[in-house]
């Protein structure tokens, strides 16, 4: 925990104990974002998410480490330091002299406070895929919602159309009764859609799974269900020890009636490039704000200077609160959206986002409540969920992945979001569920993705993954 909360008397009685991320506002702690630039801010006001909690009894018992405004796979980039995997920090992990591994990022702080136990539900935000991957990392659930359902308010920004706020916990359960408190339209959110949108969703996804269990009378728990498997979510970078923790998931479910459909979604090989390019051009617009002027840390310019510009203390102040990590975004980002540059990336990356929210529309059987034109589609080809790998492999080394040294410059940092941001970049749930632990002895995830608004089709499918691995 980064910043723990004195126990009140009331909460001293029980009652869900929850973890929020340091990038999510809370009036009673530091929202230092991880970041030398907000050490010592307090938000005046909660996060809407949190304030939801705390009227359902819910009791906020600190704020977790992340990577510096949410930006990092390795949970590496923060001002307090790594996150280490608490999968094997037991005293017999600790006598075997197991390597410190990495927790995920950048909800890292989150994941590993579940895997330890101090807490029983921890709020994260996933951008691209900033929750499962250290859900898959620390072998905790964790669930990204799909785009406009949980509030963004007091949520500090980092790419608006991308950030989301995601639930980490040891089962579903406990995710789909978070997500149930959570899950309102919030007027002081813009992003947020209204109880309509969200009631046609609902009622989409309802009419496809009244045709599959949970019901009685159907022969086999998953008859009716259809699993889509995206060839393009096994490249070459995929470790093997993720593969066959996922091939038993999958053949667990298909002897309990699935029926596994290979599929295409050919944009998918584009998506790590696109995200990129649209995150960091939204961070370096979100990040502009932190000038030295309005809260924050200030720097004021070493004597000699002109300290009467104010450029001077912008580019001071900037310099010493950002970390390495968020300046080459910040940079990205600038560049990407500069006249020059502006039609060759940011536009050709959201044609190649677009591009990728019909690759799930056309595979999915029940259609998209937000660009829903009242045609019927033929659903015989279609596929109800997709499954996937979490993560290319399981949690790396921290000495790897740069805590040691400070530097995780290799590209390998970035490959991490590979299999996570589509579903990101397209607004979708997606679920990450334990699946067992690799060849190597460290938990892998898998990840299921659905129809936006789909919800209770991933509780019903995820499930069935948790019954499967008792």
């Amino acid at each position: 925990m980064v910043h723990v909360a004195e126990p009140t008397e009331d909460e001293n009685r029980g009652g869900v104990v929850v973890a929020v991320k340091d990038n999510i506002c809370t009036a009673s702690m530091p929202t230092t974002c991880s970041s030398a630039m907000l050490a010592d801010f307090v938000s005046p006001y909660e996060a809407t998410c949190v304030r939801l909690l705390r009227e359902q009894g819910a009791h906020i018992i600190g704020k977790t480490n992340c990577d510096e405004f949410g930006m990092g796979s390795l949970n590496v980039h923060s001002t307090h330091g790594p996150v280490v995997n608490p999968y094997k920090l037991g005293s017999e992990h600790r006598q075997t002299g197991v390597e410190p591994r990495s927790a995920g990022g950048s909800s890292g702080g989150s994941a590993a406070a579940v895997r330890a136990g101090m807490c029983d539900v921890a709020l994260g935000t996933d951008t691209g895929g900033s929750v499962r991957l250290p859900a898959s990392y620390c072998g905790v659930v964790g669930f990204k919602p799909s785009y406009g359902l949980i509030s963004r308010r007091g949520v500090v920004s980092y790419a608006d159309s991308l950030d989301c706020v995601g639930i980490l916990a040891k089962n579903i359960s406990e995710v789909e009764r978070t997500f149930d408190i959570m899950n309102c339209h919030d007027h002081g959110d813009p992003t947020s859609l209204p109880m309509r949108t969200r009631g046609s969703a609902s009622a989409f996804c309802d009419r496809r799974m009244r045709t599959m269990s949970p019901h009685s009378d159907l022969p086999t728990p998953a008859h009716g269900l259809r699993i889509g498997i995206p060839q393009e979510y096994f490249p070459s970078e995929l470790s093997q020890s993720v593969v066959s923790p996922v091939r038993r998931v999958l053949q667990a479910l298909a002897e309990q009636g699935a029926e596994i459909v290979p599929v295409s979604l050919p944009s998918t090989a584009y998506a790590l490039s696109a995200y990129y390019v649209i995150a960091s051009a939204e961070a370096s617009s979100n990040l502009a704000r932190y000038d030295g002027v309005q809260y924050g840390l200030r720097v004021i310019p070493p004597p000699g200077s002109d300290i009467t510009k104010t450029s001077r203390v912008y580019a001071h102040t900037r310099t010493k609160g950002f970390g390495s990590e968020v300046k080459k975004r910040i940079l990205l980002g600038t560049y990407a959206l500069t006249a020059d540059a502006f039609d060759n990336y940011f536009l050709q990356a959201q044609r190649v986002r677009q591009l990728i929210k019909h690759d799930f529309d056309r595979v999915f059987t029940v259609p998209n409540a937000l660009t829903w034109t009242g045609e019927t589609a033929d659903t015989a080809d279609k596929v109800d969920v997709l499954i996937h790998p979490s993560a290319i492999r399981t949690a790396p080394p921290l000495q790897r992945a740069g805590g040691a040294s400070g530097s995780a410059d290799a590209l390998d940092a970035y490959v991490q979001d590979v299999l996570t941001v589509p579903a990101s970049l397209a607004g979708l749930p997606a679920l990450s569920v334990p699946a067992g632990e690799g060849d190597d002895g460290w938990p892998v995830g898998v990840s299921i993705v659905g129809q936006w608004g789909c919800e209770k089709m991933l509780w019903y499918v995820g499930k069935m993954v948790e019954q499967t691995m008792c």
